[in-house]
């Protein structure tokens, strides 16, 4: 287990020691929560042409509960219970690892929140909208995403990686349980329907 944890360490100096003064904000921009937005409403747009409003909705739905999920998750699932230290707290890499603007984040960061919910919401987003465009769109920005937290120094890879594949079982666990849930309502209100008519 050690040497693993060890290989952790190296390949999350070699990734850190990447900065360059013009990647650092190119980094921070990535890793900001609002960077995206023009992004998320491209995905919303693409959506909706595809599966019109009520698509749409359904959609939404999905994502909120996937974020909700993967977030909440990986904080009280993980990150509370392993409490491994982010590399910028480790005593082990005083010294060695670079904050680009000295923001360290809490004291836990197995496993990576951020890569988490972006993986998670790629993989629903991917399976919803049956779009390749969106699927390229959506896992691009969450590889993007999550190579800039080992890059920022808040997360080693592996806990990115191990964010990433849990954020997959979400994602495709609420995939599947919302599309067994709009057949159920649709069902409903086609038998309420259909009983208004008669």
């Amino acid at each position: 287990m050690e040497w693993l944890l060890e290989l952790d360490r190296q390949a999350f100096l070699a990734i850190n020691g990447l900065h360059t003064a013009w990647l650092d904000p190119i980094m921070a921009f990535c890793s900001g929560k609002l960077t995206w937005i023009p992004l998320y409403l491209l995905i919303l747009y693409l959506v909706w042409r595809k599966a019109g409003w009520g698509g749409l909705l359904w959609f939404m739905l999905g994502v909120a509960i996937t974020i909700l999920l993967a977030d909440q998750l990986s904080v009280h699932l993980f990150k509370n219970t392993v409490q491994r230290l982010r590399p910028c707290h480790a005593q082990e890499l005083q010294g060695l690892v670079y904050l680009p603007y000295g923001h360290c984040g809490g004291q836990y960061g197995f496993i990576s929140s951020h890569a988490c919910n972006c993986m998670a919401v790629a993989l629903f987003g991917t399976l919803f909208a049956r779009s390749k465009l969106l699927g390229w769109l959506l896992f691009l920005w969450a590889m993007v995403v999550s190579l800039s937290r080992v890059y920022m120094g808040v997360h080693y890879p592996g806990d990115v990686l191990c964010g990433a594949i849990f954020g997959l079982l979400v994602g495709s666990a609420v995939y599947f349980g919302t599309c067994r849930l709009r057949i159920l309502v649709e069902r409903r209100v086609k038998k309420r329907a259909n009983s208004n008519e008669n």
